[in-house]
């Protein structure tokens, strides 16, 4: 089964989401030819494998409504937002975390997808695996050389959160807004949180039969959401403070050879 499938979405929301997704390709798309062109976009083909079926009637156009019947959650709810459509009733954090560190982050990306069908049958070797994704995301931001941080193999999640905050300045202290302390505290108890589970209630670290170790999916799901959380934000608060360079933002020296 394709683990993009996973994502757990309510059949009532599905409906919902379905028909708001269908209004507005119709709004943007009013022709049976650019709907069904748009829909392409999004089709995935191997082989004998496609991600869905196109439905079409029996004159060639395309049946929007069955064939969005047959989308699967995930991509559904990507398709949504790229359209616009408010999804309130459903954060779609997940497939926006796996989309960002796919493209930018690959080592990141393996472990996460690793970690992500376990989620099932292994919760607490998920829990763990997404805690070294954390971790792998803030060494991946703390290698940028205009960071200051020194990166140690050996620290924790909290140790790792704690620097790249200050880097940040977002550590909170005393002397700082209310507001960003806050976001600071949050941000540490979060990591020191999912450092403390995939520590004492997983076989990371080896347990005894006395040993409490999490064995249902709910909480995982639950704790995967708190990392994808923070990973976006960090994500998203780096790129907006540390923009890489422009490669075309360079100065042409008087030796450069001009073609005119």
């Amino acid at each position: 089964m394709d683990d993009s499938k996973k994502i757990i979405i309510s059949p009532v929301y599905m409906m919902q989401l379905i028909g708001e997704v269908e209004k507005k390709i119709w709004e943007k798309y009013p022709s049976y030819k650019n709907a069904k062109l748009y829909i392409n976009k999004w089709h995935e083909t191997d082989n004998y494998w496609e991600n869905f079926s196109i439905i079409l009637k029996q004159n060639g156009d395309i049946d929007l409504t069955n064939t969005l019947h047959n989308i699967d959650g995930e991509t559904l709810l990507k398709i949504a937002i790229d359209l616009g459509v408010e999804t309130p009733d459903f954060i779609p954090s997940i497939p926006l975390f796996r989309n960002e560190i796919k493209s930018n982050y690959e080592n990141v990306s393996q472990t996460f997808e690793k970690a992500y069908i376990q989620i099932e049958e292994h919760p607490d070797i998920a829990i763990g695996l997404a805690n070294s994704a954390l971790e792998s995301i803030i060494k991946e931001i703390l290698k940028d050389e205009r960071l200051s941080a020194k990166i140690n193999s050996n620290k924790t999640l909290y140790e790792l959160a704690s620097d790249i905050l200050k880097e940040f300045q977002l550590y909170p202290t005393s002397d700082m807004p209310i507001e960003i302390k806050t976001i600071g505290s949050s941000l540490l108890s979060a990591s020191q949180s999912i450092e403390k589970l995939r520590s004492a209630k997983t076989n990371f670290h080896g347990k005894t039969g006395e040993d409490y170790v999490i064995k249902d999916s709910l909480y995982t799901y639950f704790i995967f959401n708190s990392v994808v959380t923070v990973g976006l934000f960090l994500l998203s608060y780096y790129k907006n403070k540390f923009p890489k360079p422009s490669e075309n933002n360079y100065e042409i020296s008087d030796n450069d050879d001009l073609p005119f």
